[in-house]
């Protein structure tokens, strides 16, 4: 059985539109920050300490912002908006200056993947402008690394996860397709490893937990599909986790693997064991979709925090440290 839901810690009000986008900054000495983007184009910069926006962007000329991000190395924030473009900017000193961009071509909703590969470089993963096809870039030199298009037509590219096995050559990408398939791209040889269909729906969301070689996703039907990797980097479908309402948006591990969340159309957060997929919480506060899921990276574990971002424009924080999920 589920546990009893606890309530938020506290909201955040005032983005003025649906929250598309979560990302948190809370490592080393700064100010603990919480980045949202929002359907109405405005990106704004939480301080978790005084509870407030410390800044507002106005990020993609009104285009809804669908994914946010930040530099490890720089603290820059990168941002995707619908307007097709990709937004690098400098927040120093209470700035929010646009110092760099690309432009996707991607009329969807797949929102882009960065992966640090080495100080002050990373990669970008994000869907291009053809149909299937997803682009890899280099930054900050954007340079173009690889395109990837499938041989068998899946439809729509619609999430990304870019991740670096702990041996291997480079980087790996996993991609939902709107035909419900899951792809393993090599992104070094440019080729396919592996394909599984795990569901009859598109994927609208997925993660992957590089440690245990485990991913899940979502659609819109009312279960969860786990899968895992073998050692040959083949996918297998593992188990389906049922769900009481249909419609997921978006999935979220925590960064020491003991935690799921999922964002659902129900209105509800829904929080699982990571281990065993077993359900822990339903958080219930916002009044339409949850749109966005996602842990704090805190350093200290006691302060942890999970945010979700919903199509009722609320953002609602909450603390879900217990050494009882532990064996979840």
């Amino acid at each position: 059985m589920s546990r009893p839901a606890p309530s938020p810690i506290y909201t955040l009000r005032g983005a003025g539109g649906p929250l598309n986008a979560l990302h948190f900054r809370c490592h080393g000495d700064d100010t603990p920050l919480l980045f949202s983007g929002s359907g109405k184009g405005d990106i704004h910069v939480w301080n978790l300490k005084s509870r407030r926006a410390e800044a507002v962007i106005d990020g993609h000329a009104g285009s809804s912002v669908i994914w946010v991000n930040t530099l490890k190395e720089s603290g820059s924030l990168i941002s995707q908006g619908r307007d097709m473009q990709v937004r690098l900017w400098d927040l120093n000193e209470g700035r929010g200056v646009q110092v760099d961009s690309l432009w996707t071509g991607s009329v969807g909703f797949c929102q882009c993947c960065l992966l640090q590969t080495s100080p002050g470089k990373s990669l970008l993963a994000f869907a291009g402008q053809q149909t299937e096809e997803i682009q890899i870039m280099e930054l900050p030199s954007k340079v173009q690394v690889c395109s990837l298009v499938p041989e068998a037509k899946l439809g729509m590219v619609m999430c990304l996860k870019l991740w670096q096995p702990d041996s291997g050559p480079g980087p790996l990408l996993l991609a939902g397709y709107e035909d419900g398939s899951v792809l393993l791209w090599d992104i070094t040889q440019k080729s396919k490893l592996s394909q599984i269909k795990a569901h009859p729906e598109p994927v609208m969301c997925l993660t992957f937990d590089p440690a245990r070689l485990r991913g899940i996703s979502g659609s819109s039907e009312k279960s969860l599909s786990s899968w895992i990797l073998d050692g040959q980097n083949h996918l297998q479908m593992q188990d389906q986790v049922p769900l009481v309402n249909p419609g997921v948006s978006q999935l979220a591990i925590r960064a020491d693997g003991k935690l799921l969340a999922s964002a659902g159309w129900d209105h509800r957060v829904r929080v699982f064991g990571w281990k065993k997929l077993r359900p822990l919480a339903v958080l219930q506060y916002h009044r339409d979709m949850v749109l966005t899921v996602a842990f704090s990276d805190h350093t200290d574990p006691r302060k942890r925090l999970l945010a979700a971002g919903s199509k009722d424009q609320r953002i609602s924080l909450w603390s879900i440290y217990s050494e009882g999920t532990d064996s979840g």
